[in-house]
């Protein structure tokens, strides 16, 4: 019984799921601790407002609406979180997965607004601009040794200006947003396939949500059961080994990149071809999805199908925020929480060697102790 549980501790899946929900855990006491010095008589009620999110709403057709509104908007996080893991996987940190995600936005609104494409070519365009964007910074690592983290923030910015101007062509003309896909053209609207129904009729639960679901298994068979994603681990483990093996390291740079913007890009075209938001041309920061993209990549362990849950719970109390007392608190006191969540991720490893230590060291002791009985018996 002892030694199974050993084995289980010793199991990097059981650390990793260990070390998230640690990291879970101590965000939510210290945000509990910032509502209490902001305002101590309804911190429990907000603490739990932002942990229910949807479930406060007792009549559960209203829930479940809201439940999909959340699942719409954890689709994406989850592809920029794929995004950011399969770079990394690959010794690479892609850094511009929102500015991938930008022109993935960019790229499917204006097909989708200005010539009225069917969303199936919107989604791929949204992809594939991702990817090429993906893949400039791969080149420029490939064959100039330039940073991919230098040239990814950079690109990030080129690509919120440029989708801004290109949008702006598409606009409502009383406002800074892009014309509604649904009274414009409803052909590049995601289809349903009757999903909607199951959120009692929520218009904006599309395919989205099953197909990241898909795509996080097809990368987890990628990266862990292919000779593909083999050599791509290899060449980010040592380039000049895998140089030596035969294999094309330059290309699987570049190729790297390139997939792993297609995935940001193509969150971007899950999330505004449901029809769920419109971009603002003014805005003059990239969006967040990317960044918290890293923050699920390490949350859920660097692992695919990790990065599905821990996606929905960044997007559960990101969302429950709205639910917390504006009389007492700021709605926004639920991106503090996930943003302290989001800072601890970063030490998931270190609480994953602070396991391995531990249990080395009931080894050794337990080793000791039976060296001893077997010196006294003699």
């Amino acid at each position: 019984m002892n030694k199974e549980k050993k084995s289980l501790l010793a199991n990097e899946g059981v650390q990793t799921m260990l070390a998230s929900l640690l990291c879970i855990v101590i965000g939510l006491i210290i945000g509990y601790i910032a509502l209490l010095i902001i305002n101590p008589s309804g911190a429990g009620a907000a603490i739990l407002a932002i942990l229910k999110n949807f479930m406060t709403y007792p009549n559960q057709t209203v829930a479940m609406q809201y439940f999909g509104s959340t699942l719409v908007k954890a689709a994406p996080l989850l592809m920029c979180s794929l995004s950011v893991l399969f770079a990394y996987k690959v010794g690479l940190f892609n850094i511009g997965a929102s500015g991938q995600y930008t022109v993935g936005a960019g790229a499917s609104l204006y097909l989708a607004l200005a010539y009225h494409m069917p969303w199936y070519v919107c989604l791929i365009a949204a992809m594939i601009c991702g990817g090429v964007l993906g893949s400039i910074s791969g080149a420029l690592k490939a064959y100039l040794n330039v940073n991919e983290v230098i040239a990814c923030i950079m690109l990030n910015w080129i690509s919120l200006y440029s989708v801004n101007m290109l949008l702006s062509g598409v606009k409502e003309s009383s406002t800074t947003y892009t014309m509604q896909l649904t009274g414009s053209y409803k052909g590049a609207l995601l289809p349903r396939l009757g999903l909607d129904k199951l959120f009692s009729h929520n218009k904006y639960v599309t395919i989205a949500i099953p197909l990241a679901i898909l795509l996080a298994v097809l990368v987890w068979v990628l990266l862990e059961k292919t000779k593909f994603g083999y050599e791509l681990k290899a060449t980010g483990l040592n380039k000049n080994a895998a140089k030596y093996a035969g294999m094309k390291e330059k290309q699987n740079t570049i190729l790297t990149m390139f997939i792993s913007g297609c995935l940001a890009g193509l969150g971007a075209g899950f999330y505004y071809l449901s029809g769920i938001e419109q971009w603002s041309c003014a805005q003059t920061s990239v969006p967040g999805m990317g960044f918290n993209g890293i923050a699920a990549a390490f949350l859920g362990g660097l692992h695919p199908i990790g990065s599905v849950f821990a996606s929905y719970f960044i997007q559960h109390i990101t969302s429950g925020g709205s639910y917390v007392d504006k009389t007492l608190y700021c709605s926004q006191i639920s991106d503090l929480i996930s943003a302290i969540i989001i800072y601890l991720c970063g030490f998931v490893l270190f609480f994953k060697v602070c396991m391995n230590n531990s249990l080395r060291k009931k080894a050794e002791k337990a080793a000791a102790q039976a060296k001893s009985g077997k010196g006294g018996k003699a």
